[in-house]
């Protein structure tokens, strides 16, 4: 069974571990330990068996939540862990008065963007050049409106 919960200190190690094998250019122990303590973030992590197998965060910049470093762990991916973790992140994200959610994505990353899409996210551009290592635009989704793809009525 996946549990849903706020990043702890203690997650942050096997969460790096995580990120090093998905992404590129993965954040740092330290980028996680900031928004541990900074009151407009949330980051969650979804956990199996007592592991960290996933992690969802989003900042809130004046009613926008900036969401970031979607991951799940290549095991266990195709479960529907990522699409809780962010049905989860905007639940919370609504009660902590963010109104709208962006982030960006690949633009070669079919998957998360069918997951994004799955919960309500739409295109609105391209950001040229955006990815390093390597280069690559990414396409900028935005989800403005509370009700859709959250499975709320």
């Amino acid at each position: 069974m996946v549990i849903i919960r706020e990043l702890r200190p203690e997650d942050i190690e096997p969460l790096c571990a995580i990120e090093a094998r998905a992404f590129s250019m993965p954040w740092s122990a330290a980028d996680f330990s900031r928004l541990i303590a900074d009151r407009n973030s949330l980051y969650l992590v979804a956990e199996e068996d007592g592991r960290v197998v996933g992690s969802c965060g989003v900042t809130n910049v004046s009613g926008d939540g900036e969401i970031d470093n979607v991951v799940v762990d290549e095991a266990c991916r195709n479960r529907g862990i990522a699409t809780a973790l962010l049905r989860e992140t905007l639940r919370r994200g609504y009660a902590m008065g963010v109104e709208a959610f962006t982030l960006e994505v690949r633009v070669s990353n079919a998957p998360a963007i069918h997951v994004y899409e799955k919960v309500g996210f739409v295109s609105e551009g391209i950001r040229p050049r955006f990815y390093e290592k390597p280069t690559e635009d990414a396409m900028i989704l935005w989800k403005r409106h509370r009700d859709a793809g959250t499975g709320k009525e």
